[in-house]
């Protein structure tokens, strides 16, 4: 049995160079937080499940079969009628990404708690929530829920990143659903500023480790971009300067790659500072090429520099 578990949405990504306005060629790829982290995991050697909701449509094959080449066991990902997520993505000419999002009602954002399956989660090591996966909408947000509940029932560790988007609700919405989270979540993984400043109205990191610790959750991993990342417990706050392995092409899924790599290192029973220093080795590798999921790297290369650095 897989001994990470990670719950939400994966979605098509179509990615070109030229402003969405002039585009006249998209590369098409795979997207999702909740996917990316798992495949960070996994990449390292963690054993990995995913549980989510596919649509029937030409796109399921391809999503499910990038499920598979990354070692991600898939017997509970559910199948339905309709459609699979898409984003647009594309550079404008300051440099800065334009994203045209087309996911209301996918098969995905369908998943009810009924769904889920208690003996999956009970039997693995940690349960991974994201707050996209609660914004998508009720029946997610509410199966999201429900798995974190069956989680810590069991014994059961859950980390959670609340991943705030504008584009899919509100603060007060954004707020409401990681307090509810809150009382089962034990490893915390913020951003700052971007989540900071709309769930704790704050643009201070420190704040936000005492702000959870507050609330019972004793592991906090805050990432700051390129100012690193900050590690809390109630007894300790370290903290980790970024590691870019070369110059910085594409910053996509470089806070996912670094959560990936912690909770790896967590679950093979290293140190908090261990950890965060593979997390830190995988977002700063990770940083080099263009996209989330191609230039993740594998475990080899990670753990070469890691002793490197040591």
């Amino acid at each position: 049995m897989p001994d990470m578990l990670s719950i939400g949405e994966s979605m098509i990504e179509l990615f070109s160079e030229e402003p969405m306005d002039r585009a006249e060629t998209f590369t098409r790829s795979v997207a999702g937080d909740s996917l990316n982290i798992i495949v960070a995991a996994s990449r390292l050697g963690t054993s990995t499940g995913y549980i989510t909701k596919l649509g029937n449509d030409p796109f399921e094959a391809y999503l499910m079969d990038t499920f598979t080449s990354e070692g991600i066991d898939t017997t509970h990902v559910l199948s339905s009628d309709g459609f699979n997520a898409a984003h647009f993505v594309t550079v404008m000419p300051d440099g800065d990404r334009e994203f045209v999002y087309y996911r209301s009602g996918s098969a995905p954002s369908t998943i009810k708690p009924k769904e889920l399956n208690p003996e999956y989660i009970r039997d693995a090591n940690i349960m991974h929530c994201s707050g996209i996966a609660q914004a998508i909408s009720p029946s997610s947000r509410a199966t999201v829920l429900a798995a974190a509940q069956i989680a810590h029932l069991n014994g059961v560790l859950v980390s959670y990143d609340p991943n705030y988007r504008h584009q899919l609700w509100n603060p007060s919405e954004a707020r409401e659903a990681m307090e509810e989270l809150m009382p089962y979540v034990d490893i915390f993984l913020p951003s700052a500023p971007a989540d900071a400043e709309v769930l704790f109205e704050t643009d201070n990191p420190q704040q936000v480790i005492h702000e959870a610790n507050l609330r019972g959750v004793k592991t906090v991993v805050v990432t700051l971009g390129e100012d690193g990342a900050l590690i809390g417990t109630e007894n300790e706050v370290l903290r980790l300067d970024p590691l870019p392995a070369g110059p910085v092409i594409d910053t996509t899924g470089a806070g996912d790659s670094f959560k990936g790599g912690f909770i790896h290192g967590f679950l093979e029973g290293k140190s908090m500072l261990e950890s965060a220093l593979i997390g830190n080795v995988c977002a700063g590798i990770t940083i080099t090429g263009r996209g989330a999921l191609g230039p993740m790297p594998y475990r080899d290369e990670v753990y070469d520099k890691v002793r490197n650095l040591s």
